[in-house]
């Protein structure tokens, strides 16, 4: 897609230097071969010396020599942390991957957000919306925060900060860990999905569409991850000083801190802009986060053998003990996620997956799949008054569609006409109270379902509910990942309260056998 040079000029002129990377992105778009994987690993490899370099500078001394890096790695054993974000990567595609097979069982809770929080967040959107702000968020609501993972362990470990290299990799580890039962059990569609009239600025960005519709299944809005990591880096940079005796501004790494902070504010911000965040995202994202970091700030010390061997104090005493306790919480955790699921599962068949107003187009996604397996899709016109159109594409070919941050949907439909892939029509209408099955294939490739409200008034609620051949055992997979979530929280809550009971502050760290021999 190639941008308006009006825009390109407009950022250059109203917002100086630190909207070069912006111009940068801007560039990037008239490249049809570069993609947003390309881009986002080549400034991680431009920036990453100058933020290690820039905010080091107070503090040369801890800097890691040329010569030595080799050395402190296996010193250290940060390959181990490299080996971490391999697996979180793996478990992150298999979380993905049983979303969409478990979907038509879980249903999702949107309706329910949607009812607490009303239309907050189209305000926001219709407050502040124009294109280079949009241009701007959209680079930084992928890259930055991917860099942000990344960067973060590499300046830790640069400036020979070796607890926090370990606390900061296991941020991103353990957090997504956590956040995977809700992701999986409480969907909630993305706002420019169920609020009429609120726009996907970032989903319909053809530079990012195909990326996107491949590691975002567009119904995990709880919690938000954008908020959960940095603030988990934040938190555990605050109880890591707190356990030290200092205060953030007397730590040396205050700078780098503030860096993260300021750019969780613009988190938060894009999240809700973009069309993607509720507000309620925020605070359940610093509760994850919040988790997260107590985890890792109490099991880290152990890991290192800080205290002595990684067992020592543990009795059968203990262990009998903890299983009782964190095992209940599991326990209980567990059935309020049982029960969460029976009362989806009987109420999913009149629950509509989107809400649209006039002229609004959202899509569902396919997910891939072998060959020889297919999907029944559901599609259901809950109207009593409006026709629905829709429109089913390849996630490649629809790229072209999108223009200016939306979807042209004659285009659109122009495309799936042309390029139909399926056994069945691949662009139809539905007439009010009507409902289609539809046999879809996907084999190795995403593909889209665009659903448009052709109507002039009124909000159109549509169903689409997809079965696939290969989910047997899709829910006991899902119902496995998420125990370890369940697990870290009853261990955060059971270490609180031993620490309360105690008489220690939230933030120590050492071992329980430690407060014995004091």
């Amino acid at each position: 897609m190639v941008l308006e040079l009006h825009r390109s000029n407009y950022s250059a002129e109203t917002h100086g230097s630190c909207i070069r990377a912006v111009n940068l992105y801007m560039h990037s778009h008239m490249s049809p071969n570069m993609s947003p994987w390309t881009v986002m690993m080549s400034m991680i490899l431009f920036l990453t010396p100058i933020i290690c370099l820039l905010f080091s500078l107070h503090d040369k001394g801890s800097r890691v020599r040329y010569g030595k890096w080799l050395e402190t790695i296996h010193k250290q054993r940060y390959y181990l942390h490299a080996m971490g974000y391999i697996i979180i990567i793996r478990w992150k595609n298999l979380t993905d991957g049983l979303n969409e097979p478990i979907k038509h069982r879980v249903g999702h809770w949107t309706d329910t957000v949607h009812n607490l929080e009303g239309n907050a967040v189209l305000w926001v959107q219709n407050t502040f919306q124009n294109d280079a702000l949009t241009t701007f968020l959209n680079f930084h609501y992928l890259f930055v925060y991917l860099f942000l993972i990344y960067v973060t362990t590499v300046y830790y470990a640069y400036t020979s900060d070796r607890d926090m290299t370990d606390k900061v990799t296991l941020n991103y580890l353990l957090i997504y860990a956590i956040a995977v039962p809700y992701y999986l059990f409480f969907n909630v569609e993305v706002t420019s999905s169920w609020i009429p009239g609120m726009d996907a600025l970032l989903y319909h960005d053809s530079w990012y569409s195909t990326f996107y519709a491949k590691h975002d299944p567009l119904d995990n809005a709880v919690p938000s991850l954008h908020v959960a990591i940095p603030f988990g880096i934040l938190m555990l940079n605050y109880l890591h000083v707190k356990s030290k005796g200092l205060t953030l501004k007397e730590w040396r790494h205050y700078r780098y801190h503030m860096f993260i902070l300021i750019n969780t504010v613009v988190f938060i911000f894009a999240i809700l802009y973009l069309g993607i965040h509720w507000i309620i995202d925020i605070p359940l994202g610093m509760i994850v986060g919040g988790i997260g970091a107590l985890f890792i700030h109490h099991l880290q010390p152990r890991l290192r053998n800080d205290y002595g061997a990684m067992f020592k104090g543990v009795t059968r005493q203990k262990v009998r003990k903890h299983i009782l306790v964190e095992g209940t919480i599991l326990l209980v955790l567990f059935a309020a996620i049982m029960g969460a699921i029976n009362y989806q599962d009987s109420t999913n068949e009149e629950q509509p997956s989107f809400q649209l107003g006039p002229g609004d187009t959202v899509q569902d996604i396919i997910a891939e799949m072998n060959p020889k397996y297919s999907a029944t899709t559901t599609i259901k016109n809950f109207d009593d008054s409006n026709t629905l159109e829709y429109a089913i594409l390849t996630v490649n070919l629809a790229e072209s569609g999108f223009s200016d941050f939306s979807i042209d949907w004659n285009k659109m439909k122009g495309l799936a006409e042309h390029h139909c892939t399926q056994k069945v029509e691949c662009t139809a209408s539905l007439l009010p109270n009507e409902s289609i099955d539809l046999k879809l294939n996907s084999p190795y490739v995403y593909t889209f379902i665009f659903l448009h409200h052709a109507g002039d008034e009124g909000t159109l609620e549509v169903q689409v509910v997809s079965h696939y051949e290969d989910s047997d055992n899709s829910m006991t997979k899902a119902v496995a990942l998420s125990l370890s979530s369940l697990y870290i929280t009853g261990f955060v809550i059971y270490r609180l309260y031993r620490l309360n009971k105690n008489g220690r502050p939230y933030y120590d760290a050492r071992p329980s056998h430690t407060w014995e021999e004091e």
